[in-house]
């Protein structure tokens, strides 16, 4: 692969874990501040959305990669009647700063609940429409292989799936630092925790039964399509079978096999260690993963024609 491909798996990766690490925080919060308050729910939740904003920094900067010149990324922002690129790229840059805003808002405390709000919902829309025009780039026609419902269905199963496990790593990192600062607070993060962990395991089953029920659709699609579709099924089956089927058996482990045991291991007390073991293990699995599976993405695709 080139570095212009692995700036596009950095960027696509970590742009959707980031939206989706946002996005279920707002769910995560909202459960806490009902459980336990406003002040839980900030104690539990604050601190993760430096994690966010730091991993949407570095996809953008990613992205800068692919442009070629980095001085040009203003310009591909000018054609946004017609380009789903140019979508994409507004997309990012109002969710990155909306998602600062919001961060800085909420860290700080500035203004009222509601504004913050309110903010947070703009830059969640930002954030959906991010993933969305992301997947609409590859929508092109001459491109059997990424023309399918296939891309804006696997766009979002990483997004929800990567970003719900990278969220659940930031909670067990807070309640270790919560619980080596103030030990008398614990109780209440730790219930949170064990809650809010449960739902992300959860999740993840459901994704990856989702990702799991959509590849053997998606290589029919590819088998049953113009010739172009089926070098490409050849190619992800034969050339990169060995890729491939690792990354099906990783994001099965890591989100099948390791989310139910976490969510086995959160209902009980007194199992706080093994959950974060279970919580960091199910995401370096997927993430590896989701990196195997963007760069088939890009290794795989035959165009039609010149």
């Amino acid at each position: 692969m080139s570095i212009h491909d692995w700036a596009l798996v950095t960027f696509t990766i970590l742009a959707q874990m980031s939206v989706g690490a946002f996005l279920v925080l707002g769910i995560a919060h909202y459960y806490a501040r009902q459980k336990a308050g406003m002040e839980q729910a900030d104690r539990l939740s604050d601190r993760a959305l430096v994690a966010i904003i730091v991993t949407l920094g570095l996809g953008m900067l990613a992205s800068l990669l692919h442009l070629g010149n980095p001085l040009y990324a203003p310009r591909a922002v000018t054609n946004l009647a017609t380009s789903w690129l140019s979508r994409e790229i507004l997309a990012g840059v109002v969710f990155a700063v909306l998602g600062v805003a919001f961060s800085a808002m909420q860290w700080f405390k500035w203004g009222t609940f509601a504004s913050r709000n309110i903010v947070a919902w703009l830059a969640a829309v930002a954030g959906v429409a991010l993933v969305f025009s992301m997947s609409q780039v590859y929508m092109l026609p001459n491109q059997p292989a990424w023309n399918s419902l296939a891309t804006p269905v696997s766009f979002f199963a990483t997004t929800f799936l990567l970003g719900g496990l990278a969220l659940g790593v930031a909670f067990v990192i807070n309640y270790a630092y919560i619980q080596a600062k103030n030990p008398g607070c614990a109780d209440v993060q730790c219930e949170l925790l064990r809650a809010v962990l449960k739902g992300i395991s959860v999740a993840s089953i459901v994704l990856v039964g989702l990702i799991l029920v959509t590849q053997p659709l998606y290589m029919g699609y590819l088998a049953t399509g113009p010739k172009s579709a089926v070098a490409s099924a050849r190619m992800i089956v034969g050339s990169y079978g060995a890729l491939y089927f690792l990354r099906l058996a990783l994001v099965f482990l890591g989100a099948g096999v390791f989310g139910a045991f976490l969510y086995i291991t959160a209902e009980r007390t007194g199992k706080e260690r093994m959950m974060s073991y279970l919580t960091y293990g199910a995401f370096m699995l997927v993430f590896v993963a989701e990196v195997m599976g963007r760069m088939l993405f890009y290794l795989t695709h035959q165009g039609i024609g010149l």
